[in-house]
């Protein structure tokens, strides 16, 4: 019984991070404080103008830094992974670490339909 209380109690201390799943597909700002991932399997908001905003928005690098598309004027699209913890109704709640991956990565997916 102490066995079992001592592991149930160490399942709690496990940190947000080593709960984090892999997310890769086209991180898309469209506008000022708009961000959205969409991979295979959803759309993940991430950041909404005048209202949500996951936790670590500071871990996502300049996307002009590496390939990237404009599209409206400073913003536009690029081929990310991210470490995030999400909510089953499609919101990126924590941000651990980001990745930009070249823009042919993305494309040569084919569950991923590029942004227009």
């Amino acid at each position: 019984m102490k066995k079992l209380l001592a592991i149930c109690f160490s399942c709690m201390l496990v940190p947000a991070a080593a709960l984090a799943e892999t997310r890769c597909g086209w991180l898309i700002n469209p506008t000022p404080r708009n961000w959205t991932l969409i991979d295979a399997q959803n759309e993940w908001l991430s950041m909404l103008q005048g209202g949500y905003e996951a936790k670590g928005m500071d871990k996502i690098k300049d996307m002009a830094e590496g390939e990237h598309v404009t599209i409206n004027y400073s913003h536009g699209y690029a081929c990310f992974c991210m470490n995030v913890s999400s909510d089953k109704d499609g919101s990126i709640k924590q941000i651990f670490s980001t990745r930009q991956l070249p823009l042919s990565k993305c494309r040569r997916d084919p569950a991923l339909s590029e942004p227009r």
